[in-house]
C-alpha cells in the first residue's frame, strides 16, 4: 500500500494537485498526520470534498472492518496540516457528530459512489472527519 500510496503522492505533487486513474476529476489531499504510536510523520492521499470553509474526509479504508491508521493519528494529534493542490494548510481535524456525519457521507458519495459501497461492505460506522483551517 505504501508503494501505491507514495505513487500517487508523487503524482499529486508533479501536477498541482491533480491524480489520473481511480481518482482522475475527484478532490484530493495530502493529509500530514503524526503517528499516534510512533510519534512520525506520515502522509496519506485522501479523498476530500468541501463544506463551506472546510475540508472533509472519510475514514473508510475501502469498507475493512477497521478504522486506517491516520484515523487514529488524527484522534492522537487532531492539529495537523494538508496539501490541497499547490497549498499547504495547517488544520484542527474533528470527527463529525451526527446527523452531520450523515450528511457530509452523502456528499461524499455524490462525489465518489464507491463510497456508498464502502458503508455496505463494513459493520463499523465510517467516520467522516472535518478539518477546519486554523486562522
Amino acid at each position: 500500500m505504501s508503494d501505491w500510496n507514495q505513487k500517487i503522492i508523487d503524482e499529486f505533487r508533479a501536477n498541482g494537485g491533480k491524480v489520473g486513474g481511480p481518482f482522475e476529476g475527484k478532490t484530493l489531499l495530502l493529509l500530514h498526520t503524526v503517528g499516534a504510536k510512533s510519534g512520525q510523520e506520515r502522509v496519506n492521499p485522501v479523498a476530500c470534498i468541501r463544506d463551506g470553509g472546510n475540508l472533509v474526509v472519510i475514514a473508510s479504508k475501502g469498507g475493512a472492518p477497521n478504522h486506517p491508521d491516520w484515523y487514529y493519528n488524527l484522534l492522537a494529534h487532531p492539529e495537523v496540516s494538508v496539501e490541497v493542490g499547490t497549498e499547504t494548510l495547517k488544520v484542527r481535524a474533528q470527527v463529525a457528530p451526527e446527523p452531520e456525519r450523515t450528511r457530509l457521507y452523502e456528499k461524499m458519495v455524490d462525489m465518489m459512489p464507491g463510497f456508498d459501497d464502502y458503508r455496505r461492505k463494513t459493520s463499523r460506522v465510517i467516520p467522516v472527519i472535518v478539518l477546519t483551517p486554523e486562522k
